[in-house]
């Protein structure tokens, strides 16, 4: 396929409104593919390269030759170019780089080009993402749209499940199981503000566990290997030595556990999450904290520096010895996680039926220093990648994940640092964000030296007072409410917005959305 018709349909999808459309233009890309070309070419059109590390920054796409006149790119041809470029390694690695990248841009058209720089930047806004694509390789491959997006759940690959579909059908994308070592997208927790309208969805008797201020983790076991991987699907393993340690301790030979990794101080009291989120980055082997509440494979595996310790608690279970579970209901699944997990590593959890004992459970996670509570019904299964009602969440106060879109350099005791936080809301309809406001509330000086770093490094236009900045980070938010304003293009404002934490396990593409803004605004629950 050539890839001038690719850059077409991309630019056609972001100019078409309708959901159909969007999925009609799609389908017929993914059908005019050739057999290696879908994996790539799935990629490109949700926006992905298929090699997620290519040595491609901003200032390589600066200075880049001409258009050429005439299109002779095929989508194989632009997956095998940057292939080379990715692989590019050792001295004199810029400059040959830099050539290669060239000789790739000067083949490539006007529309080409704006296709390819929007994948290297990460910044295609066509609004096709992994949703829509993947209705799109139903309707391409005349498979259901729900067998789809089951082997999308558990492949966590889009690219595998379309060459699947594509080659395949309904039995190739049927063969997507669990497979212990390969990643599943985590379920998720929709949200309400108080447990009493968390039981009102999820029914009663209901489980109310601790919400942990930790990074969520999946651990993968089979026999002597084990794999630790974050909410994005990231390999974490070999930062958190002390996590892979207690898990190598319980006597299970295969494992998928579902669960938080907590930084502890000496009274088991948890760490501010940037401490936490800090340590997992880290490619460093911890040590103990000295608290009791540690358990002994983790101060085992920690006895070496002075950095944090990350503790494992798991409050599900998803495989067993050979045993998916991910169908069984929760009682079935947490019943199972007890008889194979210590209960020393084990999220604090009651059963409930009424909301006087729910808010105790909330009451007395507040008091342990911990974010909330997540309300689960016992009788659903586990919904792989999916925001259903079985969780929701509560925590003391309305926040968002948010997007910054720009900061403002500090002044006074912050001259010099970037400070002033500009937030938006992602818009479902245009994949644009939509600001709310601005925040300088809670960042602490490390904070600061770290986000000034952070966002020169991606920024795209520096002014004297304004840093305008790529959409990617992602800010969790705290404020108090939503008041009209006519100040802000969305007609919101948060008020006495505050930073909590930043997220840098959620993409940009994973913010809370402007219509659960305008529901606070409105009064009604969010999720």
């Amino acid at each position: 396929m050539r890839f001038l018709d690719l850059s077409a349909t991309s630019a056609a999808v972001g100019a078409t409104s309708g959901r159909r459309a969007k999925v009609e233009l799609l389908a017929d890309a993914l059908r005019r593919l050739a057999p290696d070309e879908v994996a790539p070419g799935s990629g490109y059109l949700a926006g992905e390269l298929r090699q997620r590390q290519t040595g491609v920054g901003w200032a390589s796409l600066r200075d880049l030759p001409p258009p050429a006149d005439t299109p002779t790119l095929t989508v194989a041809a632009v997956d095998a170019a940057i292939e080379e470029i990715a692989g590019v390694r050792g001295a004199g690695s810029q400059a040959r780089r830099r050539a290669l990248l060239h000789a790739l841009y000067g083949a490539a058209t006007a529309e080409e080009q704006r296709l390819l720089t929007a994948l290297f930047s990460g910044e295609l806004r066509q609004g096709a993402q992994a949703g829509l694509l993947a209705d799109a390789v139903a309707r391409a491959a005349e498979v259901p749209a729900a067998v789809v997006r089951r082997a999308l759940l558990l492949a966590g690959d889009l690219r595998a499940v379309a060459v699947a579909a594509l080659d395949g059908g309904a039995a190739a994308l049927a063969a997507f199981g669990l497979q212990v070592g390969r990643p599943l997208a985590p379920m998720l927790a929709q949200s309400a503000p108080s447990v009493d309208e968390a039981l009102a969805a999820t029914g009663t008797p209901a489980v109310v566990d601790v919400k942990l201020d930790g990074i969520r983790i999946q651990v993968h076991r089979s026999g002597a290997d084990i794999a630790v991987f974050t909410r994005s699907l990231d390999d974490i393993t070999a930062r958190v030595p002390e996590v892979v340690a207690a898990v190598r301790a319980l006597p299970a030979r295969e494992l998928v556990l579902d669960g938080e990794a907590i930084g502890l101080d000496a009274t088991g009291r948890p760490l501010p999450f940037q401490q936490t989120s800090s340590r997992a980055a880290r490619r460093t082997t911890p040590s103990t904290t000295g608290g009791a509440t540690v358990a002994p494979a983790v101060r085992a595996a920690a006895e070496t520096t002075g950095a944090t310790v990350l503790t494992p608690y798991f409050f599900d279970l998803l495989h067993l010895d050979g045993d998916d579970l991910i169908d069984r209901p929760g009682r079935e699944r947490w019943a199972a996680l007890g008889g194979a997990v210590d209960a020393s590593m084990l999220v604090g959890r009651i059963e409930v039926d009424d909301p006087e004992r729910a808010g105790a459970a909330f009451a007395a996670a507040i008091d342990a220093g911990q974010e909330g509570v997540v309300v689960k019904a016992p009788d659903a299964p586990y919904d792989a990648g999916r925001r259903g009602a079985a969780w929701v969440k509560v925590k003391p106060r309305h926040t968002l994940d948010l997007v910054v879109l720009a900061v403002e350099w500090g002044s006074g005791r912050r001259q010099g640092w970037l400070s002033n936080l500009h937030l938006g809301a992602r818009d479902p309809r245009t994949g644009d964000f939509v600001m709310l406001g601005k925040t300088f509330k809670g960042l602490t000086d490390e904070l600061l030296r770290w986000q000034t770093e952070r966002f020169l490094g991606l920024a795209v236009e520096r002014g004297d007072w304004v840093v305008r900045v790529r959409p990617e980070q992602v800010v969790e938010i705290a404020f108090d409410g939503v008041q009209t304003s006519s100040r802000y293009p969305g007609g919101m404002a948060l008020r006495f917005a505050r930073v909590v934490r930043y997220r840098d396990d959620k993409s940009a593409a994973e913010a809370d959305t402007i219509d659960a803004v305008r529901a606070i605004h409105a009064g009604r629950p969010t999720g």
